[in-house]
């Protein structure tokens, strides 16, 4: 095969061989007239490796090999081995049937994503160039798990020009995602997956992500460990996994916020489906942040108050806004809450490291006036791995904070 060879920027060479896989545009020392999907040959200095070029996105090749151009073999090597690195989860005593099966960079194929919601895989993209892949990934995820009923892909342009760890996009709800079969039976409208035991309603056709939130899977279960008693406010609920965990975790009272439509209804079926009391429960459809300055100013106050916001920046652009909004939501939140209660606060904004968010949080307290004392803190779960030479991919971070007065 006669591949174009692409120059890049030699000062990429150390980040390129510890095995980064994005080379932006402005790193191309000569635009190329290839088609998105076309493979490449990237030379940096003494530093070969085989990559898809994309002739559109601000990242213009992703690195999947040193060695070779990816193959079926190679694919399905890659999905062995993640099927491998999610093996203690699917040995988990406490049923859980939704996961990622692939984590695009964090498992070798960068700029793709695989989620497993039951018998079904449901195969994103982040980029055109990527649907190279695409035929490739199908068999060889039914090669390695023969009790797979359907494959699909979820086509959205706006999907587009991201990284994998870019998770938590806001979707736009007038362009829903198309599932787009690519082996055996579509998934129902209306498919039940467990987590830790828990039953959850998954829209794989109308719902953000692929369906469900699963990175904050193991963050919900620290939420349910320290529920107990508590009067607890979920913002930004969504279909209520949070809200989910802290009644089975025995939380007094709960109150699920979202603006977004349907989501009081989609939260009720899920309390249903679990046998929850709906008793402590209550849904309110409002926007978090009014929500939370009706509360402060009415001395409303809680015990526990989870903020898990959708991402305030996709661009580096968005970053002090992003960092204004995180500010005030969490802000807001402080000022309600109980002397002693517990913030529990998550950003998904990969512009926002993990520095910049604990700043945040640090400069909200000093707005309230209390003393932040953090006693837990993560980020995604085992089967989202970031590679040693990625930090792009840690996007997700996860606190939880005791408010206590000023000394």
């Amino acid at each position: 095969m006669n591949l174009a060879e692409i120059q890049v920027d030699p000062t990429l060479r150390a980040k390129l061989a510890q095995g980064h896989p994005w080379i932006y545009r402005n790193h191309v020392r000569e635009e190329a007239r290839l088609r998105s999907g076309q493979w490449v040959r990237v030379r940096c200095g003494n530093f070969t490796a085989y990559g898809l070029w994309d002739a559109h996105s601000a990242i213009a090749i992703r690195v999947f090999s040193r060695v070779t151009i990816p193959d079926a073999a190679w694919v399905e090597d890659r999905v062995w081995e993640a099927w491998e690195g999610r093996a203690a989860l699917r040995d988990n005593p406490a049923p859980t049937s939704a996961y990622r099966w692939l984590y695009g960079e964090g498992d070798g194929l960068p700029g793709l994503v695989v989620d497993r919601y039951g018998d079904y895989a449901i195969i994103q993209t982040y980029a055109e160039s990527l649907h190279t892949l695409v035929p490739l990934v199908a068999p060889a995820l039914r090669a390695c798990d023969p009790t797979l009923r359907g494959v699909v892909l979820r086509e959205r342009a706006a999907d587009y020009d991201v990284g994998a760890g870019e998770d938590r996009a806001t979707t736009d709800e007038t362009a829903p995602p198309r599932l787009r079969p690519l082996w055996g039976e579509s998934p129902p409208a209306d498919l039940v997956v467990q987590e830790h035991g828990l039953y959850l309603h998954a829209d794989l056709y109308r719902g953000q992500k692929t369906g469900l939130f699963l990175d904050h899977r193991e963050n919900r279960r620290a939420v349910e460990a320290l529920a107990g008693g508590r009067s607890v406010l979920n913002c930004f609920a969504y279909t209520g996994a949070f809200s989910l965990y802290a009644l089975r975790g025995g939380a007094a009272t709960v109150i699920s916020a979202d603006s977004g439509k349907g989501l009081a209804e989609a939260t009720s079926a899920n309390l249903a489906l679990n046998r929850l009391d709906q008793r402590p429960h209550q849904f309110i459809t409002e926007d978090c942040f009014a929500l939370l300055d009706a509360y402060a100013k009415g001395s409303r106050r809680f015990q526990m108050i989870i903020l898990d916001p959708p991402s305030f920046a996709r661009q580096k652009s968005n970053l002090h806004a992003a960092v204004r909004a995180y500010t005030r939501i969490n802000t807001l939140a402080l000022r309600c809450l109980e002397p002693g209660g517990l913030l529990v606060s998550a950003s998904c904004t990969s512009q926002v490291s993990r520095e910049q968010f604990y700043t945040v949080l640090a400069e909200a307290a000093a707005l309230s006036q209390v003393r932040l004392q953090f006693t837990h803190e993560s980020g995604q779960p085992a089967d989202h791995p970031v590679p040693a030479a990625f930090p792009e991919g840690r996007y997700l971070k996860f606190v939880v904070a005791r408010a206590l007065p000023l000394p």
